[in-house]
Parts: structure tokens; C-alpha cells; sequence
């Protein structure tokens, strides 16, 4: 192998392991003394052109890249998850395990007077919905889960949800549940509830959402 060659493998080595961009100075200086470093760069250039990694200078500094027009590749679209603010989760664990819940009930089991916010979030991001109206006075909205929300969370079924002892330490499930409690059905009908057919029936959705700065 001649000089030239022994010298192109080396820097070739040295940029494939750098950690940014490499100037003359700093190839010479890990190279033996003497080393063509000018030549060597000139003929790994000419080597990389077209390929799918190129050897380029950016400001007076030598490295390795993907091609330009290959960039393309390298592009991962992510859906990134909105994380959900603590009152965000008490309330969704609430309607979880009591739906159909309202928002009156869902206040009384965390002991905070909600403000606007969090169920609204919940609702925009299709994880609850409006499924009713309680056939008490005012007929108040229910809310129950969705399928959004078991894919979500990886639950074959409601009865799927983990933790029943650890809600109620937590203070997110009444004490007082019987011994044969079970976690609803969220498209079960409820003996107290009647359907929701028109959303704009329920001004809750528009006026009086639970809220992010409760105090929790």
C-alpha cells in the first residue's frame, strides 16, 4: 500500500470516529509528521463523490455526512405524547372507575373545586367523552371513557385496570364501594342516565370545564 493510500485510510478513520468536524491542523496532528494530509483529503473527496456519504468542508473543517439529496432518510416522524398534568390524571382515573360520572361527582371524589381546563383537555384529546345525562334535577352531563383511551393505555377492556387498592389510597375511589364492585362498562346503558344524542345539548362541553390550576 502506498503512502497516499495509508494516509486516506487514516483519515478516513479519524472522521468516521470524530466527534464533530476535523480541520487540517487536527488531522496533522494525530497523522505520523510529513503525512500528505491536503492530497489524502482531495482524493477521499473524490472517492466519496456520489455516494450515499460525502467528504465535506464546513468552515475550514473536514466530515463525513449523509449525501444532501439522501437526507430524507434520516427523517422519523413522531407523534410525541401530551403529557397530562396531575389533575389531568386524577380526573381521568376518576371517570375511569366511577362512569358515568359527573362533573359535580368528579369534584366531590378528588375534594377540589375544579377550575377551567382539565376535562377539557381530556376531551380534546379523545380520551373521555360525553356519554349522558343524569336523570337528576339540572340533568347534568356524564362522562365515560373511550376507545382512545384504552389504546392509550394498552387495556384490552375496562376490567383490565389495574389497581383498585391503590386508587382508593389515593383517595381517587370512594371507601365506601361494596365488596362486588366492579369497573362499569362505559357503553353499558346506566339506570340513571339517559343518552347524550346532540352535543350541543350539553353546554358543560362549552362553559364549565374542569380546570389545571385547582390547588392539586
Amino acid at each position: 500500500m502506498s503512502e497516499l493510500a495509508d494516509t486516506e485510510r487514516r483519515i478516513e478513520a479519524l472522521l468516521f470516529a470524530a466527534a464533530g468536524p476535523l480541520s487540517l491542523e487536527d488531522l496533522a496532528r494525530r497523522l505520523p509528521e510529513g503525512a500528505e494530509v491536503p492530497a489524502a483529503l482531495a482524493a477521499l473527496q473524490q472517492r466519496y463523490a456520489g455516494r450515499g456519504v460525502e467528504l465535506v468542508l464546513v468552515g475550514e473543517r473536514w466530515r463525513l455526512q449523509t449525501a444532501a439529496d439522501l437526507a430524507w432518510l434520516m427523517t422519523e416522524e413522531r407523534d410525541e405524547p401530551r403529557r397530562l398534568s396531575r389533575a389531568a390524571q386524577e380526573t381521568l382515573a376518576i371517570i375511569a372507575y366511577h362512569q358515568p360520572v359527573t362533573r359535580a361527582e368528579i369534584e366531590s371524589v378528588r375534594g377540589v373545586q375544579a377550575s377551567k381546563g382539565t376535562l377539557d383537555v381530556l376531551l380534546e384529546l379523545g380520551l373521555v367523552r360525553m356519554r349522558g345525562r343524569r336523570r337528576t334535577p339540572g340533568r347534568p352531563v356524564t362522562y365515560g371513557t373511550t376507545e382512545a383511551f384504552l389504546e392509550h393505555y394498552g387495556l384490552a377492556a375496562l376490567v383490565d385496570l389495574p389497581g383498585l387498592a391503590e386508587m382508593k389510597a389515593a383517595g381517587l375511589l370512594s371507601l365506601d364501594l361494596p365488596p362486588d364492585f366492579a369497573v362499569p362498562d362505559p357503553s353499558a346503558a346506566h339506570p340513571d342516565e339517559d343518552p347524550l344524542d346532540d352535543l350541543a345539548e350539553a353546554p358543560e362541553f362549552h362553559t364549565d370545564y374542569l380546570g389545571e390550576e385547582d390547588g392539586r
